[in-house]
């Protein structure tokens, strides 16, 4: 099984999974607006801060238990993926979805990558 070969990259993703995860308990300004764009329910926002704080609860044990880094890694890909879909459905392309969405997607695949090398 793998163990991420540098631990601070999971644990920086983490740390900006839960950055977010405070930022949206009661979401600034930019958050309400991305989750609004993409008419996502307000009932429902409390299920994306869930998914974060697994996906970094993961990438923590993740250091320590092999294989859970790289599965919690990959869902937040494949989470990002989703937001992007999502974003690009709803035609809400602007400046939220390259910095917020893109940017998170680019960081978390960069994560996964550099730390399988």
């Amino acid at each position: 099984m793998w163990i991420p070969s540098f631990w601070l990259l999971p644990a920086f993703l983490a740390t900006v999974l839960l950055a977010d995860v405070v930022l949206s308990i009661r979401p600034v300004r930019f958050i309400r607006d991305c989750l609004e764009s993409v008419r996502l329910p307000e009932d429902w926002w409390w299920v994306l801060l869930v998914v974060k704080v697994l996906a970094a609860a993961g990438l923590i044990a993740g250091i320590w238990i092999p294989g859970v880094a790289f599965a919690a890694n990959v869902g937040v890909v494949v989470y990002f993926l989703c937001a992007v879909a999502s974003h690009i459905r709803a035609k809400a392309t602007g400046i939220a979805f390259w910095l917020n969405c893109l940017g998170m997607l680019i960081l978390s695949s960069v994560i996964l990558v550099l730390s399988i090398v």
